[in-house]
């Protein structure tokens, strides 16, 4: 179904018909009826009432039955058991959108479901959008339209704007309501609730379409066409209209809450991450970071450099930032060479050369120090973002120190993004000059520390190439279940990752030989596709030195098994060389049946599920990615030489990551694979799969 012509007359109607209001009391729909008269609607308005000849002095029609055909949007504000033979009756007379705010569907259970399904085939039959059950409504500042029961001034905008979107009528109107508090234009609000008919997706490309719309930012508890945001969200990166996405689920608790309230079931929210990030989304954590970045790429895009210079006036302060941007992951580049001498030479033997910069009271005797200042640090190509970190404590102060800073910032348009922090928290200091610093489009912050928490944010790494192209499903049969060591190692290697040499052995006698073949030590693993965790039982003997040992072992492996896994059947053992030690990492793909593809790289070894030392990525991932991935891990000083040994191989471990990628996209019925460890070797030699396993869907799943 085409939505985008029903979308435009949901949103931006020209006529409209509302239903539920009351000619007692203000119900919701009065509240949609004050909004349209109060900012001048004026398109066919159309008051639907089965009793009242008149609602608040407009006439009524008894029914949907009686509007005339084809009204653009009508809002329905009743009891939800009146919902349905509404929706029918909109659909019988061409309605182009309607708005459900009733709740009691998905969310309350089966019978709801059931009712909400069925809002479903009537809109989708009819090609007819659903906006809710369960939502707040919408709020379009472009055409001054607010078919919500959210109370709103109207703010007309002055350029391109935010455009909101979130499943939560609560959530979205706290973002609109921060943003306007922060005097920035917000083009729609649009809350889609329980998304019967119509999910966060139409509602995104409405908005990717729309020129009154800068910037998108979004609230999403469930995302119900992945592949579809995928291709929209990668549509906004090529025309260059970010979007960033609060998405709660970390959780099991989260998932939980978001469906007991929307009715959806949550997917897995680590891959959504991986697969949004790698089209561009700019994903944050809190309804404050939410705010603040979305307000920053409003103004300024996003940052050069992801270093911040500071100027401030307390020496206090610089301690507790360098304290604190260390622990967010903040650079605060040192000055050197020409930026160093200016900053130096701006006040000599009252301000050093450091970053945050000390100005202590010199700005105040001579306020032009914060031009020099700025002019100092913005040349730095290390730094992206200068933050004023100011101490304001009274109205008083504020006069005393806002105005020439002001004064000097209308006249010297800075080349970087600059934001103002005022250290000082609630002290009252008024809002005119606040709101002077946000007309000059910098924004006003209470502390700096919300500062700080943004800028990991808006400086971590966004991909802005084209993915890598993946191979196509392969026709390949795969038995299914849980593969053998064996069986795994012999795919990947024919996926072009590297291996060591094995045999598969079934008696203690075929293991001598081949161990005699391969070269002693060797390591000796029993194969049994229903043992991944070969070590838990007993299942593995490394560095066997000769035969000897290595029939010991053989008896030895095989009473562990019967003792401690009784009634496991082993296929026998896997025999190999033992590899040469290097760095454990673990290396992993999986096929997300929604989400689709995506590769796993991190620290690994006995410790992997203890350290979570890992880092997600979308299976079409580059090897840049892949070594960027690697260099933000926390561990990542072990593969950059530490304590004197020789650098890894980042190169040939992005390569095995990325044939991972190729491996999963190749088999889609293949659910995990996982190589753990994954030894890294120094520069030039390369890695090596010491231990693999692979899991392959059975049919019905």
């Amino acid at each position: 179904m085409t939505v985008r012509p029903s979308i435009v007359r949901l949103l931006r109607p020209r006529s409209i018909a509302v239903a539920g209001a009351s000619a007692k009391k203000k119900s919701l729909a009065n509240i949609v009826l004050d909004n349209l008269a109060r900012y001048g609607f004026a398109g066919a308005l159309h008051v639907i009432h089965h009793k009242e000849a008149q609602i608040e002095g407009r006439p009524t029609v008894a029914s949907v039955d009686e509007l005339p055909e084809g009204v653009d949007c009508v809002v329905l504000a009743m009891p939800a058991k009146a919902i349905l033979p509404a929706v029918e009756a909109c659909a019988a007379k061409g309605v182009g959108g309607i708005i459900i705010f009733s709740a009691g569907f998905a969310e309350l259970g089966e019978d709801g479901r059931q009712a909400q399904e069925r809002i479903r085939e009537i809109a989708h039959a009819a090609g007819m959008v659903v906006e809710g059950p369960n939502c707040l409504g919408m709020m379009n500042y472009v055409d001054a339209i607010h078919l919500s029961f959210s109370a709103t001034d109207q703010r007309d905008i002055a350029g391109p704007g935010i455009g909101v979107i979130s499943q939560s009528g609560a959530m979205a109107v706290v973002v609109r309501g921060a943003f306007h508090g922060r005097e920035r234009d917000v083009s729609y609000a649009i809350s889609t609730g329980n998304e019967a008919a119509n999910g966060i997706e139409d509602f995104l490309e409405f908005l990717l379409d729309d020129d009154d719309t800068r910037v998108i930012c979004m609230i999403a508890e469930q995302l119900r066409d992945p592949q579809r945001f995928l291709a929209l969200a990668g549509r906004a990166r090529h025309i260059g209209k970010p979007i960033v996405m609060l998405h709660p689920g970390k959780s099991g608790a989260a998932r939980e809450a978001a469906r007991t309230h929307t009715g959806a079931l949550a997917g897995d929210n680590a891959v959504m991450r991986a697969k949004a990030q790698a089209k561009g989304v700019t994903l944050v954590d809190t309804i404050e970071q939410l705010i603040d970045v979305t307000e920053f790429v409003q103004l300024y895009g996003f940052p050069s450099a992801p270093g911040l210079g500071v100027i401030g006036e307390s020496g206090a302060l610089s301690a507790q930032l360098l304290d604190y941007c260390e622990e967010q992951h903040v650079p605060l580049p040192h000055p050197e060479g020409a930026v160093a001498e200016a900053l130096a030479a701006i006040a000599p033997g009252f301000i050093n050369a450091t970053n945050p910069l000390d100005l202590t009271a010199q700005a105040m005797i001579n306020p032009d120090i914060y031009r020099q200042a700025v002019a100092a640090l913005e040349v730095d190509d290390r730094i992206g973002t200068i933050m004023f970190g100011i101490s304001l404590t009274s109205r008083t102060m504020a006069k005393r120190k806002l105005p020439p800073l002001l004064e000097i910032l209308r006249a010297y348009r800075p080349s970087k993004p600059v934001i103002f922090a005022m250290v000082g928290d609630d002290a009252e200091i008024g809002q005119e000059l606040i709101g002077q610093m946000r007309d000059l489009g910098i924004p006003f912050y209470r502390s700096p520390e919300r500062v700080v928490r943004a800028l990991p944010v808006l400086t971590a790494p966004r991909s802005g190439a084209e993915a890598r192209r993946l191979p196509a499903p392969a026709a390949a049969d795969l038995p299914e279940g849980t593969l053998s060591e064996a069986q795994s190692k012999t795919l990947l290697a024919e996926a072009g990752l590297p291996v060591p040499p094995f045999r598969a052995a079934g008696s203690a006698d075929e293991a001598a030989a081949a161990a005699a073949d391969l070269g002693y030590p060797v390591a000796m693993k029993v194969l049994s596709a229903a043992l991944p965790h070969k070590s838990d039982v007993g299942g593995v003997f490394l560095s066997l030195k000769d035969e000897a040992a290595l029939r010991a072992a053989y008896e030895e492996l095989h009473a562990n098994i019967a003792r401690l896994a009784p009634g496991v059947t082993s296929e026998g053992v896997l025999i190999e060389p033992m590899a040469r030690m290097g760095v454990e990492l673990i290396a992993g793909a999986r096929d997300d049946p929604l989400w689709g593809p995506v590769v796993l790289v991190g620290l690994g070894g006995v410790q992997a599920e203890l350290l979570k030392d890992l880092r997600l990525l979308s299976a079409d991932c580059s090897e840049a990615e892949v070594i960027a991935a690697l260099e933000g891990l926390n561990g990542a000083a072990l593969l950059k030489g530490f304590r004197g040994a020789p650098p890894c191989d980042l190169p040939a471990i992005a390569r095995a990551v990325c044939a991972l990628g190729d491996f999963a996209a190749a088999h889609p019925q293949v659910a995990e694979v996982e190589i753990n460890p994954l030894f890294a070797y120094p520069e030039g030699d390369g890695v090596c799969a010491v231990d693999a396993l692979i899991s392959v869907r059975k049919e019905q799943e």
